[in-house]
């Protein structure tokens, strides 16, 4: 199979600057040129997949980078540490957005409870 980057692009559910830019990055070879047309190969589409799938999980590029070459010397410790890291940053995330979700429905059940004074959530933002 041989894409041009329009097709790559499309197939990958991208822009055509978005492999640009992942080329630039070294994340993506540049194909020689086939007469006036680069071409792709299967493989460029599954790492153009392996970069979106990645970036879903919330990896940054640069660990993804390092991800990719961890693919090549099969360092599964180095991969694993990388993904422990990243599960780290999403749990203090996730505490995070759960304090918030609980402030703020502590808020609204405060706001609804009476219709007397200002309102608690309008008081919360404005201290």
């Amino acid at each position: 199979m041989e894409l041009t980057i329009g097709a790559l692009a499309q197939t990958g559910g991208v822009g055509v600057e978005t492999i640009r830019f992942y080329q630039r990055r070294g994340l993506m070879r540049v194909p020689e040129r086939a007469g006036a047309i680069r071409r792709y190969a299967e493989a460029d589409l599954r790492r153009l997949r392996f970069i979106r799938q990645a970036q879903a999980a919330g990896f940054t590029l640069e660990a993804i980078g390092e991800l990719l070459a961890l693919d090549a010397s099969h360092d599964r410790a180095k991969a694993r540490a990388l993904t422990l890291e990243r599960i780290a940053e999403l749990d203090a995330k996730i505490a995070l957005l759960t304090e918030a979700r609980t402030s703020l429905a502590r808020l609204a059940h405060e706001c609804g409870a009476s219709a007397k004074g200002p309102c608690p959530i309008i008081e919360a933002f404005e201290s």
